[in-house]
């Protein structure tokens, strides 16, 4: 069998004893279920670094495959930087279970192979570690987190010289190089002489760049007294965001107290995950017994965020990602334009995946929008190849992520969380809540529907399945979703674009990425990707709906869910 034939090779002495007494335990157990999905393959180093299940295994995370990616990512640096003396990386991490450690191993290995560590005392916010990457003119930078998966995960982002996730041509030189190592190649011992501990000074640095995001103090000052729940979810932005939100000048700032307690179990949620409404639970009961005006959350890496608002019945509205984005973006517009902020090179980025709604604001608007892939690498690609000439002034994608500045290139929430208070204390400045504010929206622009749906596929075989859902969809696309005719099709795999007639013209994109959309005669669009994190295939499917009032918002959401329904039965999503 050869998972355990790879599975034995973990039971010598490069190995500690935990690691081969787990190792032999999973051999010598009849069910083999858990020895397939521990060794049936390398855990990936992507495009995005690593993502896994904790545990023994070369599909898991543990030190050795952290290790090794270490090794690989160092012999990369050096050889992308010949001649110098002078390299440097950032490492931090997590709440996670092992994210210390982890990110020790890290600062370790990089220092043995003569680069100097910027190690942070404690865990941090992800935006932060991008942040430090550029103001200490760093060449590269790590930090250790699965961002929101579930508690078993854990994760090793891979950060370039900009701030930003590694893209080409470093990524795949990264993967060659990572791919060349062995366990015998892994220089464990650390220089103590070259890492560096960091964390105060940072932390007020990447304050002071955090309100860059700022578009209005004055409304602020005026609403100060907003009353605003937070929420860290067990993780790195309890104490950073309630200290931005106040250098902001908001003063009425209430935290959820059983969700400050740093915790990579995330006890009080299923999944500290801000796209599940159950984990806004605590909050929103707090926000009731204190009548606030919002509650807020961050992820435990706090670069995303989660909004829920009053509706006017006075209950708890939770935004979705699209519908954040977008109010984000109109505000930053509108506000901007307002206050002559605007000069005329401006330009915003979504992802492809996310509501088309924003593109229709653009426009009306004046303001360049561009669409990118998902993932912030993408976003931050675009502010990378226009910096000096045309002005970033904000971009984000439906999963709950957004960056309102450039002074970081990753999703931001303590910067977002600002911001989105902000808005809320203009819509209050002008007796609105957030819930009036998304309504003026959609009655100005059209009404949008916006749904994820997660097709989970574990293991080789789901890896496989999901492989031949793509397969089937890219041969034989579909001509009607629920009752609307596709009228144009793109494969950003092939880059080609299809149109109703047959004709095919090239998509300008700076990869190619294995994702499909189709767009439908009514405005509908469905994308369906497989997920770089998570063993899942996603569909997001959007429609349309003319909203003529408030009142109408229900009736609008009730036909797009039906909608919904009707594009999944075509899909056979059922």
């Amino acid at each position: 069998m050869q998972c355990e034939a790879r599975a034995k090779q973990w039971l010598t002495p490069a190995f500690d004893k935990e690691t081969r007494d787990a190792v032999q335990a999973m051999i010598d157990n009849e069910d083999k279920t858990e020895l397939i999905d521990a060794f049936y393959r390398d855990l990936e180093f992507g495009t995005g670094g690593l993502r896994g299940i904790m545990g023994a295994g070369t599909n898991r995370m543990n030190k050795y495959i952290v290790g090794m990616a270490t090794q690989g990512f160092a012999n990369y640096i050096n050889k992308a930087f010949p001649g110098r003396n002078d390299l440097s990386v950032v490492v931090g991490h997590d709440c996670r279970n092992n994210g210390r450690m982890f990110a020790e191993t890290v600062a370790d290995i990089f220092s043995a192979n003569g680069i100097k560590v910027y190690l942070f005392e404690s865990l941090r916010p992800t935006p932060e570690i991008s942040f430090a990457i550029r103001q200490l003119g760093c060449q590269a930078g790590v930090n250790v987190t699965a961002s929101h998966n579930p508690k078993e995960y854990n994760g090793y982002k891979a950060y370039w010289d900009d701030g930003a996730q590694v893209l080409a041509p470093h990524d795949v030189g990264i993967i060659n190089e990572v791919n060349k190592v062995t366990i015998d190649d892994v220089k464990f011992e650390g220089n103590k002489e070259l890492i560096e501990i960091i964390g105060g000074e940072m932390d007020w640095d990447y304050l002071q760049a955090v309100k860059e995001a700022m578009v209005d103090q004055d409304v602020i000052l005026r609403q100060k007294d907003l009353n605003i729940v937070y929420s860290p979810m067990h993780g790195t932005g309890r104490v950073i965001i309630p200290e931005a939100l106040r250098s902001w000048g908001f003063q009425n700032i209430h935290v959820v107290p059983e969700q400050m307690v740093i915790d990579g179990n995330f006890p009080t949620v299923v999944s500290p995950n801000p796209e599940n409404a159950e984990a806004m639970t605590l909050g929103m009961k707090l926000g009731t017994r204190l009548n606030a005006d919002l509650v807020i959350a961050s992820d435990p890496d706090a670069d995303r965020l989660a909004i829920v608002c009053r509706n006017p019945e006075g209950e708890w509205q939770i935004l979705n990602g699209n519908q954040t984005c977008m109010m984000f973006c109109w505000y930053i517009i509108a506000n901007k334009k307002k206050l002559g902020q605007l000069k005329g090179n401006e330009f915003l980025v979504k992802t492809i995946v996310t509501t088309e709604l924003i593109k229709k604001i653009a426009d009306k608007n004046g303001v360049e929008l561009r669409d990118c892939y998902t993932g912030f690498k993408w976003i931050a690609n675009e502010i990378r190849v226009s910096e000096g000439v045309n002005k970033y002034i904000g971009g984000g994608e439906e999963s709950f992520g957004f960056l309102p500045f450039d002074k970081v290139r990753d999703k931001d929430s303590p910067a977002s969380i600002c911001l989105i208070c902000e808005i809320a204390a203009w819509a209050k400045d002008n007796g609105k809540t957030l819930y009036d504010l998304l309504m003026d929206i959609y009655l100005e622009y059209g009404f949008s529907k916006e749904v994820t749906v997660n097709v989970v596929r574990p293991g080789k075989t789901g890896a496989d399945e999901i492989k031949q859902m793509m397969t089937n969809f890219r041969n034989n696309p579909p001509t009607n979703l629920g009752g609307s005719t596709v009228v144009k099709s793109k494969d950003f795999l092939t880059l080609e674009q299809t149109n109703a007639d047959g004709s095919k013209t090239a998509i300008d994109m700076p990869d190619k990425s294995n994702v499909l959309q189709w767009f439908c005669d009514d405005g509908t669009k469905v994308s369906v990707r497989p997920s770089g994190t998570e063993p899942k295939i996603k569909f997001y499917i959007e429609v349309k709906n003319t909203m003529k009032c408030p009142g109408c918002f229900e009736r609008c959401e009730n036909e797009g869910l039906e909608k919904v329904d009707a594009i999944k039965k075509s899909l056979n999503l059922d």
